[in-house]
């Protein structure tokens, strides 16, 4: 494959669009929907805030590596740019055929089901006619449809669209911590009040169960990677984006957890997934729940926007590279931006949200992001041998290794905790090979 600069992308992004790119991919549907969820198995709020604390350092230290990869290898596609380049482009397109089938499209569907449970907490007289699950659904895909088109319009556009949801996002946080903290009427004691954790093996499969979950609402930390054509300096300003995105948001999630403890009996916690409304309406009664649940739901648009963004630049990658739909590698002359490719995604995320319930989807999804990670962080180590240029940087080598270790603990213990969601996730993987065998032969 070509190890030139893209052609038909643009470089136009500056630090503040890309850092926001980052924040916005990260903060989604995750923080907002799995607490209840971690708080159903762990039992302990003191031991779920502690795992939230360990995937904050885990996604530093995913961070830091891939600032290295992408500042040796500034292309579109992210992953798919660095295996296919370190290691063997079948390895490049498992992980961008990843992306096609669980790895983006999984989490727009999320995060639209995130928006649609929000929205619902707060105005649940609109679902009283008709099934609400169906018209849950329904909103969620129209929600997908409305963010496709606005980004079909164009990266500039888009960039633009993404920076009001992520600062308009980031004010919501702050006032859920600081309102929460300081004025709502919360109770310390609910720190105390969790059951003893076993750590058996049962115990540690829970946690690698927990982990992977968490490391879904962490996922983003390499977002900016995936535009690295159409960044300026992508050298200097990529590593900077995914340090600054990374740590900024490892901090709000520690915060927001201790809120949501602070707020909710550890009982009343579990298994809820708008976790949020839940806590605004313990700390200052129903009409703000209302409120607030309003707004998060408004904000997950953010982060589902930011998915929208990035997907697409994946595929146009692999059919720029002649491993997919040629159609895919289609830049509309106008927007400059891969319309077809945004169209294809959102008609998969539309197809996902139909499929299966939020916990099935968030399994095979955290499973499936799981692995690719662990090569392309291991490709840090790869860079001088295979002659991209690379350097060392801090961290370096603890950072990679701490991750690499982490990471394969997370997917082997989920595996045993969770099988058939987990063997669904490398079915999907395994399919694209023989699709990797056709496309090559057509190319050829």
């Amino acid at each position: 494959m070509e190890n030139g600069p893209d052609t038909g992308l643009e470089r136009t992004l500056g630090l503040f669009p890309i850092t926001n790119v980052v924040i916005a991919n990260m903060i989604g549907a995750g923080i907002f929907t799995t607490s209840g969820l971690l708080m159903s198995d762990l039992g302990d709020p003191l031991l779920m805030i502690s795992l939230w604390v360990v995937g904050g350092i885990i996604a530093l230290c995913g961070a830091l590596s891939y600032g290295a990869l992408g500042a040796a290898m500034p292309h579109a596609g992210g992953e798919y740019a660095f295996l296919s380049r370190l290691y063997h482009p079948l390895l490049g397109f498992l992980s961008g055929w990843t992306s096609f089938i669980v790895g983006f499209s999984a989490p727009i569907a999320a995060s639209a089901i995130g928006f649609s449970e929000y929205f619902f907490r707060a105005f649940p007289q609109l679902f009283l006619r008709g099934d609400p699950a169906v018209l849950k659904k329904i909103l969620s895909i129209g929600v997908i449809l409305l963010f496709t088109g606005i980004h079909m319009r164009g990266i500039e556009f888009g960039a633009r669209v993404q920076n009001v949801l992520t600062v308009l996002k980031g004010m919501l946080i702050a006032c859920l911590i600081l309102g929460g903290l300081l004025l709502g009427s919360g109770d310390i004691r609910h720190f105390a009040h969790g059951n003893a954790f076993p750590f058996s093996f049962a115990g540690w499969k829970t946690v690698g169960l927990s982990l992977m979950w968490i490391m879904f609402a962490y996922s983003g930390w390499n977002a900016s990677t995936y535009i690295g054509s159409e960044i300026r300096n992508p050298a200097k300003l990529l590593p900077r984006s995914l340090i600054l995105g990374t740590g900024a948001v490892t901090v709000l999630y520690i915060c927001i957890n201790i809120v949501f403890v602070y707020a909710v009996p550890p009982e009343e916690m579990k298994g809820v997934i708008p976790i949020g409304g839940l806590a605004m309406g313990k700390l200052f009664g129903r009409s703000l729940e209302t409120v607030f649940s309003l707004l998060v739901s408004f904000a997950l648009f953010s982060s589902l926007s930011a998915f929208i963004i990035l997907g697409p630049r994946v595929y146009y990658s692999m059919a720029k590279d002649r491993l997919f739909f040629k159609e895919l590698a289609h830049v509309h002359p106008g927007s400059k931006a891969p319309t077809r490719s945004i169209a294809l995604q959102g008609a998969i995320s539309s197809v996902m949200v139909l499929s299966g319930t939020f916990d099935q989807i968030l399994t095979v999804m955290g499973f499936a992001l799981g692995i690719f990670p662990l090569f392309a962080v291991a490709g840090v180590f790869r860079l001088k041998p295979s002659g991209t240029t690379g350097t060392t940087f801090s961290g370096y080598p603890w950072a990679p290794l701490l991750y690499l270790a982490a990471g394969a603990c997370i997917l082997l213990l989920s595996f045993f905790q969770r099988p058939g969601e987990s063997s669904l996730a490398i079915l999907s993987v395994l399919i694209g090979v023989p699709v990797y065998v056709y496309f090559r032969r057509k190319g050829n």
